[in-house]
């Protein structure tokens, strides 16, 4: 490189090295501005040293590119090195999680068939069963010492499949029976669901009712709010407020009392509702999330005359039920499967109520 750099200079100063011999030989021919030739070997020089600053700067700029090249490719080998990484540890936590997910799948599934189990054990095989695009109901005859009723265990495809109903899809109304709610809308199965009020000939919700993620009553928080949320899981306890309603992803809820489990742990009974038969509605959940719905008749002579929540509780707990809540009884009770209600009213009929819980197939 260097011995390039000379031959050009060489070259470069040529032309004033021959104008200086044609001055000095004292050729005839030359005639030569000795200013000239001065101002030229200035400029001349001047000129050398601007190329040899502008070969400098190139230099400089060509070590700072060199740099800048090993610069960038030891930035390109740290993420080439660290995306490998990341994708190493992203494929483990990717197989860790489809592990995870293929026991929860073995385990509801294995959770499921020791339900079942337990539950052809206690009740023998069901009664009737329905196989539904959005859900699976299977019902059972219930019958103890005392008392008689119907349970059904759902297991849900899509969470919309359960819904809570207004009578007439009015807060306000003359109210409508479980059947009629269940014919309404399409409902394989439907039980009666929380308390109400009479007021100026209307019958209303009381305590907290929630209808598609919309709370239309909110009265008197001292009741159980008992519903689904988002994923059509049942929820519910003591809610003071809306913030809680909200934060619990209430989708459809009504009100009544008291809580029967938690956890599959035993809940106080108020004392003005202990050791009391009477005809019962009751909902829960299995550990695995299956829901379930039982419906006892009382008040009926030589039929059933009720249950106590305390013996409910036992029940529950024998069934294996994790939450449980105790709806509206009494005349209230309704049992609606396929068409048609299972139990036998107390009243002799069904009464009008203002909420239903209400199955899809």
């Amino acid at each position: 490189m260097l011995i390039k750099l000379q031959l050009f200079f060489v070259f470069l100063i040529a032309p004033f090295i021959g104008l200086v011999l044609a001055v000095t030989l004292g050729y005839p021919f030359a005639s030569v501005d000795i200013a000239a030739v001065n101002q030229e070997q200035e400029r001349m020089i001047e000129y050398n040293q601007d190329v040899k600053q502008g070969l400098f700067n190139q230099r400089e700029l060509l070590s700072e590119t060199h740099h800048a090249s090993l610069a960038a490719n030891q930035l390109l080998e740290y993420i080439q090195t660290n995306a490998h990484e990341e994708l190493q540890e992203y494929i483990a936590q990717r197989e860790k999680l489809d592990s995870l997910v293929e026991a929860s799948v073995t385990y509801q599934q294995n959770s499921a068939d020791l339900i079942e189990r337990l539950l052809a054990t206690m009740l023998g095989d069901p009664i009737d069963q329905t196989y539904g695009e959005n859900s699976i109901v299977k019902v059972y005859s219930l019958q103890e010492a005392g008392y008689r009723g119907f349970m059904a265990k759902v297991r849900l495809h899509n969470p919309n499949a359960i819904r809570m109903v207004l009578a007439e899809d009015k807060v306000a109304s003359q109210g409508e029976t479980t059947s009629q709610a269940g014919r309404r809308t399409g409902a394989v199965l439907a039980i009666n669901a929380g308390g109400f009020t009479s007021q100026d000939g209307s019958l209303y919700p009381i305590g907290i009712t929630v209808i598609d993620g919309e709370v239309v009553t909110f009265y008197d928080t001292s009741y159980s709010l008992i519903g689904f949320n988002e994923n059509g899981n049942l929820v519910g306890g003591q809610v003071s407020s809306r913030e809680e309603i909200q934060a619990m992803g209430v989708q459809h809820g009504a009100s009544f009392v008291p809580t029967l489990l938690k956890d599959g742990k035993k809940q106080p009974i108020p004392a003005s509702w202990a050791n009391t038969r009477q005809p019962r509605t009751l909902i829960g959940h299995f550990e695995n999330g299956d829901l379930f719905f039982m419906v006892i008749d009382g008040r009926r002579e030589g039929w059933s005359h009720g249950v106590t929540l305390e013996d409910a509780q036992e029940k529950l707990i024998e069934f294996n039920i994790r939450d449980a809540y105790n709806l509206d009884g009494g005349g209230s009770s309704a049992f609606y499967y396929d068409g048609q209600v299972l139990n036998r009213p107390s009243d002799g009929r069904e009464r009008r109520v203002t909420t239903n819980i209400v199955v899809m197939p």
